[in-house]
């Protein structure tokens, strides 16, 4: 059955390949605080299952193993962490006036202290602590990288409050 109604489809999780499977996930858990769902596991290139077939179809013949550890924001998204033991270990330059993904978004009210956590870690700031609207909503934002160089940006508020009219606009 065909329907022409559209909605908004819920955002499931977001795959990361990152140089070092263990390091990464001490990083994601200890600075953001995200649940370990299945510790760091290696993956072989089979056809007997399920899992199996699905990386072939995905990635293609050309890999042997990979690690995978799959770890859960506080509001259930889930982050795919992927390492895979032939492929480049550097992060790309940072270009976002190329197609692809740009960066993703985590929430901390606490700002700063989840920045000087992230440096802590071997992470940067990218940029000072911006505020949107200054003049009409307490909201901050920045553009940080794990230590890994992934870069993500931190909300202290919601994408909805950031953006829409409500309670703190004139």
């Amino acid at each position: 059955m065909t329907t022409n109604k559209n909605y908004p489809k819920s955002f499931s999780h977001i795959g990361i390949t990152v140089p070092d499977i263990k390091a990464a996930t001490k990083f994601y858990t200890e600075v953001m605080g995200w649940y370990v769902i299945m510790e760091p596991s290696t993956v072989k290139k089979e056809t007997k299952t399920a899992i199996g077939k699905m990386c072939i179809d995905v990635f293609g013949n050309d890999w042997e193993t990979f690690e995978i550890a799959h770890l859960a924001t506080s509001d259930g998204i889930g982050v795919e962490l992927f390492s895979f033991p032939h492929g480049v270990k550097d992060a790309p330059e940072f270009n976002p006036f190329n197609t692809g993904l740009f960066h993703f978004c985590v929430q901390d009210p606490d700002i700063e202290t989840l920045i000087e956590k992230i440096k802590a870690y071997g992470g940067k700031q990218r940029m000072p602590i911006r505020e949107y609207y200054p003049e009409d909503k307490p909201f901050k934002m920045c553009y940080v990288e794990d230590p890994f160089g992934i870069v993500f940006e931190i909300y202290t508020h919601s994408y909805e409050l950031t953006y829409s009219s409500g309670a703190y606009a004139k």
